[in-house]
């Protein structure tokens, strides 16, 4: 098979979250671990942060990979979902894995794929701590695909883990409440390994004392904590929480010699250094043109709070979900002095863009549907003064299409 025909039966054959819901979800480990086990356990043989959270957990995890890379280190990065490429996911020092090296992995493991009918994700994983192990990397951050307890991810022993927010979003998976969401999401809490938590939340902070007491692994909360008033390259205000949690992460780790200006200058270089796209990316200024792939009601508060920090004429907001999404919890936030575009992503699981209008027109969102968001794009910018802003966003794959 070609690089392409490999990634169509990747991503057409399998059980994929991103394409298909909850049915590519499983609660267990074992295909991992025995896949694991068929590659020799490359997940033993590097060093590793854990990442997890509903919000942040991506921005974290860049954050840590580029501030590692500036203190000299070969660092491998795992990350999902992609947003353009597929090898967006696995990366060293910000370079992404060969398109021959995912093609030659998948002919090799195949039959074993098939007979045991592993998840995407189960695949995407063993690709990933091969890979690592393989290039012999110094350490690797690794974000948690969905949730934590049952996530293919949780089969490494962490340095350190971080946890980074918890909010309501996948709630017929991981459950309907912030505390079943952190019970869910504290399953990357290993023994004795020392656990960061980013935010100090009142509905979750038992429940993360209770597991780290269980498995006696030092906790901190970086919100309590006091650190330099470093900068980053990611914008949005939203990410000062992010940094905390960071920074912390990294005193916690032992082994590594990291000095302050390496935090200084891998926060400032995150994008140049691991790739990062679609976090309140600037994709043009007259007019002022932004995209985020924030998706849930927490993140898209923060990202809509900070659309008010700007001075601007006129809003056009370009919006798009998947077909799973609760409406209701995330339409009430938005504007409603704004003229709205919605569309369809492009992808089985997309919420057609009428079935949207129609929604939103609840919550008194006026606006028309486009059954792509190339065309509900297109309709903004040609309506946009040079002093509007525009924003783009609502799901990943919607970002994806325009990034």
């Amino acid at each position: 098979m070609t690089y392409e025909e490999t990634l169509d039966w990747m991503f057409q054959q399998l059980p994929m979250y991103q394409q298909k819901g909850q049915v590519a979800l499983k609660d267990k480990l074992d295909n991992i671990l025995a896949f694991s086990d068929v590659l020799g356990n490359p997940h033993q043989q590097f060093k590793s942060i854990h990442v997890a959270g509903t919000n942040g957990k991506g921005s974290s995890s860049h954050m840590l990979a580029s501030v590692l890379q500036e203190a000299g280190y070969k660092v491998g990065l795992y990350t999902s979902p992609h947003l353009k490429d597929f090898r967006e996911r696995i990366r060293i020092n910000g370079k992404k894995i060969g398109k021959k090296s995912v093609k030659n992995f998948v002919k090799k493991h195949r039959s074993f794929f098939e007979h045991n009918e592993l998840s995407f994700f189960e695949m995407t994983v063993g690709m990933a701590f091969h890979y690592f192990a393989k290039k012999q990397v110094d350490i690797a951050v690794i974000e948690v695909g969905l949730g934590g307890q049952w996530d293919s991810t949780n089969i490494i022993v962490p340095e350190v883990s971080l946890i980074t927010n918890i909010g309501l979003d996948h709630t017929h998976i991981l459950g309907d409440t912030l505390e079943k969401i952190a019970l869910e999401k504290a399953g990357i809490i290993k023994k004795e390994i020392p656990v960061i938590i980013s935010e100090r939340q009142p509905e979750t902070e038992g429940i993360f004392n209770i597991i780290a007491a269980k498995n006696n692994a030092n906790i901190s909360f970086a919100e309590d904590t006091t650190i330099e008033n470093y900068k980053t390259d990611l914008l949005g205000d939203y990410q000062t929480k992010n940094i905390k949690g960071v920074v912390n992460a990294l005193r916690a780790l032992r082994g590594f010699r990291i000095k302050k200006r390496h935090i200084k200058e891998g926060l400032k270089k995150v994008a140049e250094n691991t790739g990062l796209l679609g976090r309140w990316q600037v994709l043009g200024e007259r007019p002022y043109l932004v995209c985020d792939a924030a998706h849930n009601k927490e993140g898209l508060q923060l990202v809509l709070n900070q659309i008010t920090m700007h001075k601007f004429e006129k809003l056009h907001m370009v919006l798009g979900f998947v077909n799973d999404k609760n409406l209701e919890d995330v339409l009430g936030l938005f504007p409603k002095q704004a003229t709205y575009y919605f569309v369809t992503p492009n992808i089985p699981r997309g919420l057609s863009a009428n079935n949207l209008k129609d929604t939103a027109k609840k919550y008194g969102l006026e606006g028309e549907a486009f059954d792509s968001v190339k065309k509900g794009l297109n309709q903004a910018l040609a309506n946009a003064g040079k002093k509007d802003f525009v924003y783009v966003g609502g799901s990943t794959f919607v970002v994806a299409e325009v990034v």
